[in-house]
């Protein structure tokens, strides 16, 4: 198993590890295997077990310990390419479904929340700032291009952003829609309520073969144990590339931190989830026991060695991007972490079946997005499985 982070996640820290899970210990039979138990083993079993569909997952960590504690859980439909930048890549027809497509999922994770009784999700408005000048001309394309699509956006001129937030950009689209949530508890969340609808959930149970027929796949844990399906979904994040000959993903490390506890009041304009054109991009939110998370100063990923010795360097840095913008706000570190993450060269997911290996879909959330990438391609292999076509299977297909 991969390291995928390190230091101390915020949200680890502060609910440790609700659940147990159990190991594997014996031959099954389910209909789909989900190999990979984080946020996007979660939704996309969620999602079967809505459809009336026999699941069972397994992870060979503990539930949530992988990428999906790291997760600094900012819900928005905008993908690390803008609009505009990603329609000069795949043409604006596809750009606007992508688009449109998350933002459909944002308000879908938002659905499932309220149908499952999950109290950590929060919709809040979003300001996407300009970090320099040379961006605006590009920003009011990108505003007119979202507006076009049906987004409530707004777009904010520099004199407007001083009197609402207190700082300088020369300009900003406002958003409302987007939320936070909680990644890693979501996760646990929903094994328990899947566990209620019949999902089987083990931890622990790592896969060490897989053979492929045409009518069945049969996985082999560590122990010698057999989980025999008709179809494997594969949602394990960029671990998932064993499975993928091709180069399709480039690493990074990134960087976050969590402040003391604040006194209880609205920190700036409605609280909003803030980040900024620069790459790689600045981002900042509050959290629901008054505390301020920030996160960035990405870099390409070379070892976790290397990652981990720039984690209070970073932070040190971090404190002073959030200064630069809010002077009068007290940021006190108290945690701090970093992690491993994968980004695509058109900033879209992987999603679907992957040609060289049968009956196997991959639901791969790659990019700074990947909750409402893993609800996308949740819904997506939900429909696959059930003999459905759905938008996003050619526009997130392996081989585009």
């Amino acid at each position: 198993m991969l390291n995928l982070h390190s230091g101390l996640p915020y949200s680890l820290i502060r609910y440790g590890i609700p659940f147990i899970y159990p190991s594997l210990e014996k031959d099954l039979r389910a209909d789909v295997v989900i190999v990979g138990g984080g946020i996007s083993g979660a939704l996309t079993a969620y999602a079967l077990a809505q459809e009336g569909v026999d699941v069972v997952v397994a992870d060979a960590r503990t539930i949530g310990l992988g990428s999906t504690a790291a997760s600094t859980s900012l819900v928005q439909y905008e993908i690390d390419a803008p609009l505009v930048k990603l329609a000069e890549k795949i043409g604006m027809a596809k750009a606007a479904a992508a688009y449109q497509l998350s933002h459909e999922s944002v308000e879908a994770l938002a659905e499932i929340c309220r149908k499952t009784g999950f109290p950590l999700f929060e919709s809040r408005p979003s300001m996407y700032l300009a970090s320099a000048s040379k961006d605006v001309a590009w920003m009011k394309s990108e505003y007119e291009a979202r507006k076009a699509l049906g987004f409530d956006v707004q777009l904010w001129h520099p004199g407007m952003i001083t009197r609402t937030m207190g700082f300088d950009v020369p300009a900003a689209i406002y958003s409302e829609t987007a939320a936070q949530t909680d990644a890693y508890m979501l996760t646990h969340h929903l094994h328990q309520y899947n566990i209620k609808k019949g999902v089987s959930v083990y931890d622990r149970t790592q896969i060490v073969r897989v053979s492929r027929t045409r009518q069945q796949v049969k996985l082999i844990t560590e122990k010698g144990y057999q989980i025999t399906a008709k179809y494997m979904v594969v949602a394990t994040g960029y671990e998932a590339m064993q499975y993928i000959k091709e180069p399709l993903v480039q690493l990074h490390s990134t960087y976050a931190l969590v402040s003391e506890n604040l006194p209880q009041q609205h920190q700036w304009y409605k609280n909003c989830l803030l980040w900024e054109t620069r790459q790689p991009y600045l981002y900042m939110r509050t959290t629901a026991d008054n505390r301020i998370l920030v996160g960035g100063r990405d870099e390409a990923y070379y070892s976790p060695q290397r990652r981990d010795r720039l984690i209070r360097r970073k932070s040190g840095t971090l404190v002073k991007d959030f200064a630069a913008r809010f002077p009068h706000i007290p940021l006190v570190p108290e945690l701090m972490w970093t992690g491993t993450f994968a980004t695509t060269e058109d900033g879209l997911p992987f999603i679907g079946a992957y040609p060289r290996l049968k009956r196997t879909f991959f639901a791969l959330g790659f990019g700074g997005n990947g909750i409402t990438f893993s609800q996308l391609a949740a819904d997506s292999i939900a429909a696959l499985i059930k003999g459905r076509k759905s938008e996003a299977q050619k526009l997130f297909a392996f081989g585009r």
